[in-house]
């Protein structure tokens, strides 16, 4: 049987609690706590949230066409197989430990500690700002299409695969493992410091010191800001880049290919085996 509201106003204390089959439609919720809570195969469209813990211990549910309002804050906890499509989210800390998330033209206001410790997440065509520590030990995760702008992005995730996206980002894939990115310019102090396994391909990088301390790294046809130097300090890396790279600092081993150097800083601080060739196109 499917419990249907429609056209309708409420808030307080768990107003849908334990509902199978729930089917919400231009429903506003106020003030209040975990209005929609231990739910499953729920529908909601057209809807306004301003109470918070909205949609927890939720299981097989679609939000499409809806508002959350900053009230809603930490919201989407600890439920499996969710999807928003054409929603507007003003509220931070949305979705923390929680599995199969689909977002699809959606835009976070304020997305600040928002996706920590989620799994299986398809990402496309969304924009996440004042997303700091955003996606933090986050794993399986594919982006296509993604303008995030907010620091510390991607920390201690694992298994990401990101297209086509613009990452407005300080300290972006600290100690992030697996990760692949494509076509995609990624801005900001740092990056990727401390990482495993790290591949970029055709990507432009700004911010600087880039890319140290990391283990694994490849780089394939991509090209450096003017503000990306000091690059690849204590790293592990095969590197080919289309322009001049301001600045190349100790490297520890493997290779790095470009069209010309600022500078390149090989000094009595190098670590073994110290043996990186530099080289140019």
């Amino acid at each position: 049987m499917k419990h249907i509201y429609k056209d309708m106003e409420t808030g307080g204390e768990r107003p849908f609690y334990h509902i199978d089959s729930l089917s919400l439609e231009r429903v506003t919720i106020h003030k209040g706590e975990s209005s929609v809570k231990e739910c499953s195969d729920v529908e909601c469209s057209e809807c306004t949230f301003d109470g918070k813990y909205v949609l927890w211990c939720c299981e097989n549910f679609s939000v499409k066409n809806s508002l959350f309002l900053p009230g809603s804050r930490s919201s989407l906890w600890h439920s499996k197989r969710a999807r928003l499509e054409d929603c507007k989210v003003d509220a931070p800390k949305m979705f923390r430990e929680s599995e199969g998330i689909v977002l699809r033209r959606d835009v976070f206001s304020d997305a600040q500690e928002t996706l920590w410790s989620c799994s299986d997440i398809d990402i496309e065509d969304v924009e996440f700002h004042n997303a700091d520590y955003i996606f933090m030990w986050c794993k399986n995760v594919k982006v296509k299409n993604l303008r995030l702008f907010g620091n510390y992005s991607f920390q201690h995730a694992r298994d990401v695969e990101i297209w086509d996206s613009d990452l407005q980002s300080k300290d972006a894939l600290w100690e992030a493992e697996n990760v692949t990115v494509y076509n995609s310019f990624i801005n900001g102090e740092y990056l990727a410091w401390h990482s495993k396994n790290v591949r970029l391909v055709n990507c432009r990088i700004g911010g600087t010191q880039p890319l140290c301390y990391a283990d694994g790294l490849v780089l394939e046809n991509c090209t450096f800001e003017s503000d990306a130097d000091l690059a690849f300090e204590y790293s592990d890396v095969k590197a080919t880049v289309l322009n001049e790279i301001p600045s190349v600092k100790n490297p520890r081993t493997g290779f790095v290919k470009a069209k010309g150097y600022g500078d390149i800083i090989l000094d009595e601080n190098i670590k073994g085996p110290a043996d990186c060739q530099i080289s140019t196109l």
